[in-house]
Formats: structure tokens, sequence, C-alpha cells
């Protein structure tokens, strides 16, 4: 049973973060008290980075985030995919810890490809209210763990590394035996003298 927090509406101070990460975050934090219902693009970068994962993927991660590890930051869901907000420099960082970790290497529905958002980037934040209105379509942008402070903790790259290869471990059973050949005559010798 995971621990994740179920935070799924932004709070007032959860909403000034997001914004901050706006060139104007006013006009963003005017938007929302107009239409608390509507998702925004914001920039990465600067207030936070994101990590896109496979959404059952993304959710062993933050499974692994909160039931073994520090917890999380905000974490979104948008178009089948979990956005997991991290501190402004792991863009950078995590695809080489990936590449050392030998990720591409065994790429399986079980050990995905992880985008990163930085510098430069957009991401599409889920609406203030968490976008679980009934109008809401399926697959739409909602929180899964909300921003709910001014300064939320943000995992850094090395942490969202670790709840990566943890998320793929517990999917993969990995074995030092080669698989056994199906057309091999098999003898019992257990009842020879």
């Amino acid at each position: 049973m995971s621990s994740t927090p179920n935070v799924t509406r932004a709070t007032s101070d959860g909403a000034s973060w997001l914004a901050s990460a706006g060139a104007y975050p006013r006009s963003t934090l005017a938007l929302w008290r107009e239409r608390p219902d509507a998702p925004v693009v914001l920039p990465c970068g600067t207030a936070f980075d994101v990590v896109s994962a496979p959404a059952i993927f993304g959710r062993r991660m933050l499974d692994r985030l909160w039931d073994e590890g520090p917890g999380s930051g905000p974490v979104a869901l948008f178009r089948g995919r979990t956005l997991l907000f991290a501190a402004p420099g792991t863009a950078q960082r995590l695809p080489s810890l990936l590449t050392w970790e030998e990720w591409g290497s065994h790429r399986t529905e079980a050990v995905p490809p992880l985008p990163c958002h930085g510098t430069g980037d957009a991401v599409t934040v889920p609406a203030l209210g968490g976008g679980d209105s009934p109008a809401a379509a399926p697959g739409s942008c909602r929180w899964l763990v909300a921003p709910d402070t001014r300064h939320p903790w943000l995992p850094g790259p090395e942490v969202v590394l670790w709840a990566a290869v943890r998320a793929a471990r517990s999917a993969v059973r990995i074995s030092i035996f080669p698989p056994a050949d199906q057309g091999a005559k098999v003898y019992d010798v257990s009842r020879r003298r």
C-alpha cells in the first residue's frame, strides 16, 4: 500500500509557486482566479524541471519515492504520462546519469525512456482544482500530488534516478542465468544410484 499523499488540489501558496515559473506570475494567478479549472502552460528551468514517464511506470516511481525514499514534490498526470516536478537542473543532469546506469541498453516496457523538460521547455500544468470536475475528459491533466507550499521540496537528479532504478527492478525479474532452452531434453537423475 502506498503512502503517497492524497493532495489533488493546489493551495494558494502552491499556485503562487507554480505561477513564479512564468514571466508574468500575476497574470497567471489572475487567470486562475477567473478560471480555476483551466490548465496552463508554464516554462521549465527556473522554478522546476519535469521528468516525464509513462503513467504506470511513473506511478511505480512515485510509490518508491514515498514508500522507500524521501517523498516527492508535485506530480501530475497528463495524456498518459506522469510528470514528476523536479529541482531545476535535473533535466540537464538526469540523462547522463541514466546513460551511466545503462538505462537505454535495457529498453523494454518495464524500462521506458524518461524525457526530461528543463530550460527552454514548457509543460502543461493541471488546473488548481485538480482537473477532476465532471466535465474533465478522460486522460485530462490532473494532480496526483498538488503543490501546497511556496517552497516545495523537489527531488534532484540522483533521487529521480534512484526511484527509476527501483521501479524498474520491481517490474523486471533479473536473473544471472540464461533462459532455459525450451527444446532441450531433460533427464531425471535424482533417482540414480
